[in-house]
């Protein structure tokens, strides 16, 4: 993708738009003027240290987190006016797994903000969340409880909560930690699956070396973009430096020719 792309001109179809965003918690700056923009339809990875902000942004782009400067536009809108265009899916250790949540009660989560009361919420049968359910592959799992489900099941739990909201914007802060391999091919399967429907979808991950098969692009993130793309054309030996330090070296099998740098 370009990493130009004139947002500030009408024919430009980004539905992420951020422009110069900090955020700064006391003295520190976490952000530092970050740019990007992405367009509907993409499967977008975002990868970056511990500590680079990743977490932070996600926090931003779905109005969690204010900004000191720039602006964040979703959809057109400010995050805290998007009326229900994003979904975001936290990271697991931000879960109360504990609390005592069927399938079902997860996926019916996402009618909140719909024009459904609590009062309501338990007994509704709408169609929405067992098509939802179904597209996840876990209709038939619905009854059992979350905290006993595996991390990959879940995940497409989650997954399903947001085609609930009916949001045309998936964020999904570590959605790999602590899934083994094959269920992590489940949960992309089902993303892929709703990207190819005209979602537009960011996965925070901190496995390099599967992205250029699972993601159309990847965000590099190290309190600003260190570099956005193809995943072939971002793995520089400059751009990895610049993520990971001296200790980039680990990484060289991801570079690539023929990139330049965008910091």
């Amino acid at each position: 993708m370009d990493m130009n792309c004139p947002c500030d001109e009408a024919k430009c179809d980004c539905c992420i738009k951020v422009n110069g965003a900090c955020v700064q918690f006391g003295n520190e700056l976490v952000l530092d003027e970050v740019t990007f923009s992405v367009r509907p339809g993409v499967l977008t990875g975002v990868v970056g240290p511990n500590g680079g902000g990743k977490t932070t942004l996600f926090n931003a782009l779905v109005g969690l987190q204010s900004i000191a400067h720039g602006e964040i536009l979703i959809n057109d809108q400010s995050p805290t006016h998007r009326n229900g265009s994003l979904s975001y899916v936290p990271q697991r250790e931000q879960v109360n797994w504990r609390f005592p949540l069927s399938v079902l009660d997860v996926a019916k989560l996402g009618l909140i903000g719909k024009g459904f009361s609590w009062r309501n919420f338990w007994f509704t049968n709408d169609p929405l969340i067992e098509l939802s359910l179904r597209k996840v592959g876990m209709w038939e799992r619905r009854e059992e409880l979350v905290a006993n489900l595996s991390g990959g099941q879940r995940q497409r739990t989650f997954i399903a909560r947001a085609l609930v909201q009916e949001a045309d914007i998936l964020i999904l802060d570590e959605a790999f930690s602590g899934v083994d391999f094959a269920s992590q091919e489940g949960v992309l399967d089902v993303l892929k699956e709703l990207r190819d429907e005209g979602k537009t979808i960011l996965v925070a991950t901190h496995d390099l070396n599967t992205l250029s098969d699972r993601f159309d692009e990847v965000l590099c993130i190290n309190g600003h973009v260190c570099a956005h793309g193809q995943p072939h054309q971002v793995f520089t030996k400059e751009v990895l430096t610049e993520l990971y330090g001296p200790h980039a070296d680990m990484f060289t099998g991801h570079q690539a020719d023929g990139h330049h740098h965008a910091a």
